[in-house]
């Protein structure tokens, strides 16, 4: 590890620092960052190289309209930045309810047997970002003629255009019809990254057979303001899948370093267990009907039912050395400072390994 990070909130946020779950850094030294807990983004300034502070929050309900009200959350999971425009996913999932210690356990049983969908959470959505501030519309800051604005992929009646699409998926179209949770290998978003006119999400679940999934789409504004999918495939298809051999990890979260993908893989499941981050070598551009070997890079440590790193994102800008910043769900209790402070870590960024990553062959078994 190179360095530890403060990262202090307002007061207000006190609760919400202890689920974090997407950041990015972006040119002017501000850290944006997401909550699975929340309807806000949060920004963070650049104090020096051990702190950021100036905690400033922005309703997302004031730059585009949210299906349900905003006290519901949008379930962030990824955030990213790119061609002025500021990136935010919720995670596309449905919930099942958990036990709480407060309850009998014929209650908790039957919290155990409740699912629910919650509109807010399937949101994909960029707003312009210039000089530092969110705008709903905005002139481009390099060509006036050009207009920046906000804008959310379409919504259906209960979800999105892209949630639609896939129900007839071969690999993914079972999970998205049955309804799984995401934290029981249902369909769940956890990480974005932009490149030029395509979008990478990361999927945290299903994991299929130890293969994790990258889909790709490209958007284009409509005519009503809002985004829709564009064909990218053979037979006008609106996504394409990568499957990437994790093992058997899924997808965190996605940062872009050039043209390489860099993964966060952690567990499918609600549990502890191993965190890693892979390179894929020119991410941007994956060659289709191929099965993808990330070079594994290092391992990120997690605690006992806490430390779950959840959000990367590149910190040379800072540290002065190829490096990451990470954020955790459920810090550890040592990670809490004061009442609104909370410890991100900086590790090194390593060189990815070749071999590390087995093969179809070496994985055995039908």
């Amino acid at each position: 590890m190179l360095n530890k990070v403060l990262l202090t909130f307002t007061d207000s946020f006190k609760e919400h620092r202890e689920d974090v779950s997407a950041v990015m850094l972006t040119p002017e030294k501000h850290l944006w960052l997401g909550s699975d807990e929340t309807s806000t983004i949060e920004r963070l300034s650049y104090i020096d190289a051990n702190n950021f502070g100036e905690h400033k929050q922005f309703r997302v309900a004031e730059f585009i309209d949210l299906p349900a009200p905003e006290d519901e959350e949008i379930d962030i999971e990824g955030i990213e930045y790119s061609d002025d425009y500021l990136w935010i996913v919720g995670s596309h999932s449905w919930k099942r309810k958990k036990p709480k210690p407060d309850k009998s356990h014929i209650k908790n049983i039957q919290r155990l047997a409740k699912i629910e969908s919650e509109p807010n959470r399937y949101i994909l959505a960029r707003i312009p970002l210039v000089k530092g501030e969110l705008q709903k519309s905005c002139p481009h800051p390099k060509d006036p003629k050009v207009q920046l604005t906000a804008a959310k992929l379409q919504l259906t009646e209960s979800e999105n255009v892209l949630m639609e699409v896939l129900k007839n998926d071969p690999h993914l179209g079972f999970f998205v019809t049955a309804k799984i949770p995401g934290k029981d290998n249902g369909f769940d978003i956890e990480g974005i990254a932009v490149y030029q006119n395509r979008i990478f999400l990361g999927l945290r679940g299903p994991v299929l057979r130890g293969w994790a999934v990258i889909l790709e789409i490209q958007v284009e504004l409509s005519q009503a303001g809002e985004l829709t999918l564009k064909p990218i495939a053979q037979e006008d298809q609106c996504y394409k899948k990568h499957f990437v051999f994790l093992n058997g990890l899924g997808i965190r979260d996605l940062h872009l370093a050039g043209e390489d993908l860099l993964i966060l893989a952690g567990p499918t499941m609600d549990l502890d267990g191993p965190v890693q981050v892979y390179r894929l070598q020119a991410g941007v551009n994956l060659p289709d009907d191929i099965l993808h070997y990330p070079e594994y890079v290092q391992d990120i440590p997690f605690g006992k039912q806490d430390d779950h790193a959840e959000g990367i994102t590149l910190f040379e800008d800072i540290s002065g050395t190829p490096s990451l910043l990470v954020v955790y769900d459920s810090p550890a209790k040592n990670r809490l400072v004061g009442d609104s402070g909370v410890i991100a870590d900086v590790f090194r960024l390593e060189q990815g390994r070749m071999g590390s990553v087995g093969s179809v062959e070496k994985q055995g078994g039908e």
